[in-house]
């Protein structure tokens, strides 16, 4: 600590706009259904706030050169921004992008080309504190789909402390976000594992749709229009969004809105133990509710057939084939796939206690990589807790 008040003491700190000290060009284009295997590095706004952490060398996706050559250009050192998300956390998530070939980004995405004064990596840091947080809020626009534009962005203000002073604050915070590399390396051998048990040949299980193993699959239901009206919510009737089904982990245990008995009559209540499946933003993604609750139909719900399947093989399932249903979701603003679509796919359905036999190692794995409870997961949520403590010290000026 005492190196720490060093560092910042007597520090002559400007608040400047984003503006002032950088240049942000928006993005344009770059639908899903133009990445290819290889070519251009490409960020994808969505892969910000579900992939990338603060900075990133390389990229997952690739557009061909043509397609390139019409989208905007991003640079070494450059920051990628969202501008567009559900909800409002993951608006102005940020990824510096460190590759040495330059990379392309599109539509809800803004590149902020930072100048002499401020250095990219601290301004990414800066957009996960609560006071760029809070600035971003008197911006944002929309309520079912949120938007922050470049040119609000740009009216941002950020401390500006000397260059070297930014370089010390971004050293230390790397140290602490390297302390997160141990567990990424577990969730990749855990998903390797998971592969391998739910990897069948041909004629060795049978395949169904998930309708065929369900006591119940549909979507939620959110009839009343606007959706925003203040009289849907502030009961005590758990409302699931998708934000929270993708920051949730096998099961969900919290939320963060609720509906009012106005807003359950022009909803469905689904009981604990439903398997819950975005099909809109973020597609794929999967939870297993804790407790009863409604949700919008972004979401569908399954409800397993016990004498056929679990909702926890089911969901360890989706999960496996998370990234071929990724690549099934339409449109460009925002991914999506539709109920017909999902009612028509098949998945392998071994006999049930070659379930239950899956499920309970896949169980163990989960606990490794996700409980806070045990394993290393317990030591990188207290080193997590550390760096958002020094982080904010750090930058709160």
């Amino acid at each position: 600590m005492s190196e720490l008040n060093k560092l910042l003491e007597g520090v002559e700190v400007e608040w400047k706009t984003l503006g002032e000290v950088g240049e942000l060009v928006r993005g344009n284009g770059l639908p899903k259904a133009d990445f290819t295997e290889i070519g251009v590095p490409a960020i994808h706004y969505g892969q910000i706030y579900t992939y990338y952490g603060t900075c990133t060398k390389n990229t997952i996706s690739f557009v061909s050169k043509e397609t390139a050559s019409k989208l905007r250009k991003v640079n070494y050192g450059d920051v990628v921004i969202t501008n567009t998300s559900e909800n409002l956390e993951d608006v102005g998530k940020a990824v510096v992008y460190l590759g040495e070939e330059q990379a392309v980004t599109g539509g809800h995405a803004t590149i902020f080309k930072p100048s002499k004064y401020v250095v990219g990596k601290y301004f990414a840091y800066f957009t996960q504190t609560e006071i760029f947080a809070s600035q971003k809020r008197k911006y944002a626009k929309g309520t079912k789909v949120i938007d922050v534009s470049a040119n609000d962005i740009a009216k941002i203000q950020i401390p500006i402390p000397p260059l070297s002073v930014q370089t010390e604050i971004v050293r230390i915070l790397d140290t602490f976000s390297e302390l997160t590399a141990e567990l990424t390396a577990r969730k990749k051998q855990y998903a390797y594992y998971r592969e391998q048990l739910l990897s069948f040949k041909e004629g060795e299980v049978e395949w169904k749709t998930l309708g065929e193993v369900a006591l119940d699959f549909g979507r939620g239901k959110s009839r009343h229009r606007p959706r925003n009206d203040e009289k849907l919510y502030g009961g005590d009737i758990p409302f699931i969004q998708t934000g929270d089904i993708r920051n949730a982990s096998h099961i969900i245990q919290e939320y963060t809105q609720t509906y009012s008995e106005f807003g359950l009559m022009q909803s469905k209540l689904w009981l604990k133990g439903t398997l819950c499946i975005t099909i809109a933003a973020n597609i794929a993604e999967t939870t297993i509710l804790s407790f009863d609750a409604c949700f919008p139909d972004s979401i569908i719900g399954f409800v397993a057939d016990p004498e056929k399947t679990s909702s926890n093989f089911v969901e360890y399932l989706l999960t496996a084939f998370k990234t071929k249903l990724e690549e099934m979701g339409q449109g460009s603003a925002q991914s999506n796939i539709n109920m017909g679509t999902f009612e028509n796919l098949k998945f392998p359905f071994p006999p049930l206690a070659e379930q239950i036999r899956i499920v309970s190692i896949l169980d163990k794995f989960d606990t490794l990589t996700t409980s806070i409870n045990e394993g290393l997961p317990k030591e990188i949520a207290l080193r997590k807790q550390q760096y958002e403590y020094f982080r904010d010290k750090l930058l709160t000026f």
